[in-house]
C-alpha cells in the first residue's frame, strides 16, 4: 500500500505564526521540533513530516481517536527516513497486517514531500 502527501513550507510557517507552539506541540513529536530547529530554516523539515504524516494516514485510512503525535518521523544513522508508530495509529497498523513501513523524503523549493509504503505479512520487503 503506498501514501503520498505534499506540503508547502510556507503553510507551516503561517500556522505556526498564527498558532505557535501550541500547534507544534500538538503535532511533532519532542525529536521531531528539535531535529528542526537545528537547522537554519526548520519549516521545510516539519513540512515533510506533515507529509509524512498525512501519508501514513493515507495508507491507514480512518484511525479512531488518533493523535498526530502517534506518527513520529526518525532517521537512521545513514539519514534514511523511518516510522515510530505509537498509540492508537499503531493499533490500528497492527490490525491491518502492516509489518514494514518505507518512507521517502524529498524537497524542492517551498515543496516538501514525502512518499510511504506499507507491506502486510509475508509480502516481499
Amino acid at each position: 500500500m503506498i501514501g503520498i502527501d505534499l506540503c508547502s513550507a510556507a503553510r507551516i510557517r503561517r500556522v505556526h505564526e498564527r498558532h505557535g507552539e501550541r500547534f507544534t506541540d500538538r503535532v511533532f513529536t519532542p525529536g521531531e521540533i528539535e531535529t528542526a530547529l537545528r537547522r537554519r530554516d526548520p519549516y521545510p523539515h516539519l513540512a515533510a513530516r506533515w507529509a509524512a504524516k498525512e501519508a501514513v494516514f493515507k495508507v491507514l485510512g480512518r484511525v479512531p481517536d488518533f493523535r498526530w503525535k502517534d506518527i513520529e518521523v526518525t532517521a537512521d544513522e545513514d539519514g534514511r527516513p523511518g516510522l515510530n508508530l505509537r498509540g492508537a495509529t499503531a493499533r490500528e497498523a497492527r490490525r491491518q497486517g502492516i509489518e514494514a513501513w518505507h518512507v521517502s523524503i524529498s524537497h524542492e523549493g517551498d515543496m516538501a514531500a514525502c512518499v510511504v509504503m506499507a507491506w502486510r505479512g509475508e509480502t516481499e520487503r
